[in-house]
């Protein structure tokens, strides 16, 4: 049997981590009760330590607090219950259908870039167009491996001076790192990950941009802008996700699709396609 004492023990962990994910969406106990149908007092209990909740309650909470699917492992193991969801490696057998349908995306997307990425922007898999068009302007095979879609941006020896924009790409890159952070939560790696993207030089600073552009702000999203051979590619990136996901790896999949943002990098494109083909 589990002694009193485990149990407080259990409880005042778990009850930590609940109220760091409730002040986190910003809910009261009150209107975390009226998500759950749990009573205020239940959920008092359950955060003083006072109480340890059964495994559908804590499931409850998490839905309701959206709590993503690693984290809510967390909460499981400081209940005493066993992990609820499965910790796979993206390659493993189980994720086979998820890597089938990603395969054929990244192959539907040819002759523009798309890359799937995890959760930290390390790049997992690619389709062709997308090493091809990089390679026109750095050498991948001199990068670490897996390679990391900031840091090539970001790094003065990367893709860095080959962007034309490079005041509002970096900004707007940063702000999808917090937007786009799993359960719009920035954990300690994405922190670490935003603090190595900071330390580059000239990231952040407020100098005009490199190359006189159409102006952006009458465009429905901030283009990401290369220049080659004296000319400029604009570029717009649709992202997706893995509807009700049931593992952590599934959850923290991200397809990128990179877009010509209008007909001259269209054609622009398709001759720097074909001359990497040569």
């Amino acid at each position: 049997m589990i002694s009193r004492m485990q149990t407080q023990a259990a409880g005042g962990e778990l009850g930590r981590l609940l109220r760091h994910w409730r002040d986190l969406r910003g809910k009261s106990q009150n209107e975390l009760s009226l998500d759950t149908e749990i009573s205020q007092r239940h959920l008092s209990f359950i955060e003083s330590g006072r109480s340890v909740p059964s495994r559908p309650t804590l499931v409850n909470i998490s839905q309701a607090l959206e709590i993503p699917l690693r984290e809510r492992n967390q909460l499981f193991l400081a209940a005493g219950f066993a992990p609820a969801y499965v910790d796979d490696a993206w390659d493993a057998s189980g994720m086979a259908a998820v890597r089938r349908a990603l395969t054929r995306v990244l192959h539907q997307h040819e002759p523009f870039p798309a890359v799937v990425m995890d959760r930290y922007w390390n790049v997992l898999m690619t389709n062709e167009a997308a090493p091809r068009f990089f390679n026109a302007f750095v050498d991948l095979a001199a990068r670490p491996t897996p390679r990391n879609m900031l840091h090539l941006m970001f790094d003065p020896a990367g893709m860095r001076p080959h962007i034309a924009n490079w005041n509002s790409a970096s900004k707007g890159l940063l702000e999808r790192v917090r937007r786009e952070a799993v359960g719009h939560v920035m954990d300690e790696r994405t922190r670490q990950l935003m603090d190595e993207l900071l330390s580059y030089p000239g990231t952040g600073d407020a100098h005009a941009d490199a190359v006189p552009l159409t102006d952006e702000s009458v465009l429905p999203v901030i283009p990401l802008s290369f220049i080659k051979h004296g000319q400029t590619l604009n570029y717009f990136s649709m992202v997706s996700t893995v509807g009700t996901p049931l593992t952590i790896a599934a959850q923290e999949l991200r397809v990128e699709c990179m877009f010509p943002m209008d007909v001259p990098t269209e054609t622009l494109h398709m001759a720097l396609m074909a001359a990497t083909n040569a």
